[in-house]
């Protein structure tokens, strides 16, 4: 490439360096083992990835304002905006997966709360009672958990009626009013998503295009197209990212990433991508409605106990209760897991969602008063 630095503004010192971090951010993502893979702190750290990276890319065209609306990089920013809003859909999709991790919590809950249930006995000491009252309640809940988990693709439920949007939930302030203003652009294409909307096609609309800027791109932006790009890939690899891990409607993983060895940051986001695809070709992973590890986990110990307690005759044996109590553990570490991941994971998507909007605002106000101002 040739020097980019021109005495003034961005230069190939500044590009390297966030290419560089993007680089060492996902090949950090991408060191650890692979029970840490995908669970709900790892997600929120991929999604913490984009947000640092995001607030550095910002920065650096908020510095080089005087760059935007010249041809080819106002073309290219536009572009990346529309990627952008393209996964505000994901956004509002993956807050309805967590919302259906949620009901299976509640199920969790209800197994945990039949079978682990103990009093205490005239003689003072601990005592299951275990009734086939309380076993039937708990086929019932991990019956309702086993249809949840598999990913039904032909299903004509989807995990919810996609009519919300993170923009709903503001309070009445004044700020949160002008934010409500500004967010009305972002409600046409992101406020509903029907029942026919796709994960899978909406991921391929948001790499649709992505291709490397050419030599005289590059150099006519003083490298800032270099930087759109590596910005672009960033925000397809995450959004991918969470719908291999996170329920969703007509999820898809058949995304091709067209980048080039060559650049700094595609072997660790490459490498990370084929650790999740080799997750998903697991036998056991194949057909659940997420890849995420704390579902995996439900699906192991549902599994377990559905069959242990289909085996159940009563008066039940010391043995058999044994056994059981030992499950119910098990979905009850499982539980917990989820109860202290799930909701700063959602906190974590809801900002997620408000900075993709904030940030293009941002953006495209920068390129109208630089176009006003010619």
């Amino acid at each position: 490439m040739e020097s980019l630095n021109n005495g003034s503004g961005f230069n190939e010192v500044e590009l390297e360096s966030f290419q560089r971090q993007i680089a060492d951010r996902f090949q950090d993502l991408g060191s650890v083992s692979s029970d840490e893979l995908l669970s709900l702190p790892w997600v929120r750290k991929l999604l913490d990835v984009f947000l640092s990276s995001e607030e550095e890319f910002r920065g650096i065209l908020v510095n080089n304002k005087g760059r935007l609306m010249k041809p080819p990089l106002d073309r290219l920013i536009a572009d990346f905006y529309e990627r952008s809003v393209k996964s505000l859909d994901v956004c509002n999709a993956i807050r309805d997966g967590l919302d259906q991790i949620k009901q299976w919590q509640k199920l969790m809950e209800i197994v945990i709360c039949a079978l682990g249930h103990r009093n205490v006995n005239k003689n003072n000491t601990n005592k299951r009672i275990l009734g086939e009252g309380q076993v039937r309640r708990a086929r019932k809940a991990l019956s309702e958990l086993a249809v949840g988990l598999v990913d039904d693709k032909d299903s004509s439920q989807p995990l919810a009626l996609r009519n919300r949007s993170f923009g709903r939930n503001n309070n009445s302030s004044n700020s949160q009013s002008k934010d409500q203003h500004r967010l009305g652009y972002f409600r046409s294409l992101s406020w509903y998503v029907s029942r026919s909307w796709s994960a899978a096609k909406q991921l391929q609309a948001i790499g649709s295009n992505l291709v490397s800027p050419r030599a005289n791109e590059i150099t006519a932006t003083n490298g800032l197209a270099m930087l759109v790009f590596t910005m672009g890939n960033v925000l397809l690899f995450v959004m991918w990212a969470l719908v291999a891990a996170i329920p969703c409607q007509d999820r898809g993983l058949q995304v091709h990433f067209y980048m080039s060895r060559q650049f700094p940051w595609a072997a660790s986001i490459l490498s990370l991508h084929d650790k999740i695809m080799e997750e998903s070709r697991k036998k056991d992973r194949k057909n659940t409605s997420g890849f995420l590890m704390e579902i995996y986990q439900i699906d192991k110990c549902s599994r377990s106990l559905s069959e242990l307690t289909g085996s159940v005759q009563f008066p039940i044996s010391e043995e058999k209760e044994k056994e059981l109590r030992q499950r119910v553990e098990e979905m009850g570490q499982v539980y917990e897991a989820v109860t202290e991941g799930l909701e700063p994971l959602e906190t974590k998507v809801r900002e997620l969602f408000h900075r993709i909007v904030h940030s293009r605002t941002e953006g495209l106000d920068c390129l109208g008063r630089g176009h006003n101002s010619e």
